[in-house]
Order: structure tokens, then C-alpha cells, then sequence
């Protein structure tokens, strides 16, 4: 399954919702895709979607998937690579609407030159994307909270 999460910003992102939508209709996707839309205003013809998830049913459709696809927000992408799941991220863009400025691209580079995720700058891309994701092993996360708590310790001692 495919997971679709567009976090509770208050923008919307409609131009990644709809290219799902393309793809599924073209059964360029074949696997069934679930998508949390937030505030996007464009509502999905192929595939079911909720405008908000609370906590349990957000954890539920993460672990059923294999595919998360987000935006490029950090929390969505740590949550995810967290899990274990295989993650494309399209950052939000401002020319579109979708965010202030275009700081989500910086941060899908960097998971990405990290081999944690499958970075995707266009939804021109998102086809291709899914392609690799499927094929593709990336970086397991590992917490890096007990070497900066020691860090600390050791500054204040």
C-alpha cells in the first residue's frame, strides 16, 4: 500500500494529489494508495483520503504501508524512516502556494544525500520515483539521542 501524508499545515498541495490520481487512473499504480489531504482543496477521484488523521489511525495506515509518499516537512520524514518505510518526498513549493518559501527542497536534498529517502523535485518525477523506491535499499535510521545526551554531559561536567 501507499501512503500518502501531507501533514496539517494550512496549505494545500494539491499538484501531488492530483498526479496520484493521473497515475492511478493510467494503473501506473497499481497498489492501493490512502491519502491524508490536510488542507489541499483538490479532493481525489481514485483513491480513498481523509482530510485529517488522528493519532491511532495515522499510526495504522503508516504501518500497513510499504510506500510513504509526504512533502518535505522533517517530522513526516523522520516518522517515517523511523519505521522502516520506504519514503518519497516533493517538497512544497511557493510558486504553487503550498508553503512560504522553498526551504522543503534543502531538507528533501539532504535526507536524500543521506540514502535515507527518495527525493522527487517535480511530480513530473513522482512515476519514476515510485519505480526506485521499489527497487531501491535505503539508510536504516538510527537515533543519535544518546551521543548528544552524552555530548551535554560531558560539556557540563
Amino acid at each position: 500500500m501507499i501512503f500518502v501524508t501531507l501533514g496539517s499545515q494550512k496549505f494545500q498541495f494539491n499538484r501531488l494529489l492530483q498526479e496520484v490520481d493521473r497515475l492511478l487512473q493510467a494503473e501506473l499504480i497499481t497498489e492501493p494508495v490512502f491519502a491524508q489531504i490536510g488542507h489541499s482543496d483538490y479532493e481525489p477521484k481514485h483513491y480513498p483520503y481523509k482530510r485529517f488523521l488522528d493519532h491511532d489511525e495515522f499510526v495504522e495506515m503508516e504501518q500497513k504501508a510499504d510506500i510513504v509518499i509526504t512533502h518535505g516537512g522533517t517530522g513526516a520524514i523522520i516518522g517515517a524512516v523511523k519505521k522502516g518505510k520506504k519514503v518519497i518526498a516533493l517538497p512544497r513549493l511557493a510558486k504553487y502556494g503550498e508553503h512560504v518559501d522553498d526551504h522543503q527542497r534543502q531538507i528533501v536534498k539532504q535526507f536524500q544525500e543521506l540514502n535515507f529517502i527518495c527525493g522527487c523535485e517535480t511530480v513530473d518525477d513522482l512515476e519514476s520515483a515510485i519505480n526506485t523506491v521499489r527497487l531501491s535499499e535505503y539508510t536504516a535510521y538510527k537515533s543519535q539521542t544518546k551521543n548528544i545526551i552524552d555530548s551535554i554531559e560531558q560539556f557540563i561536567q
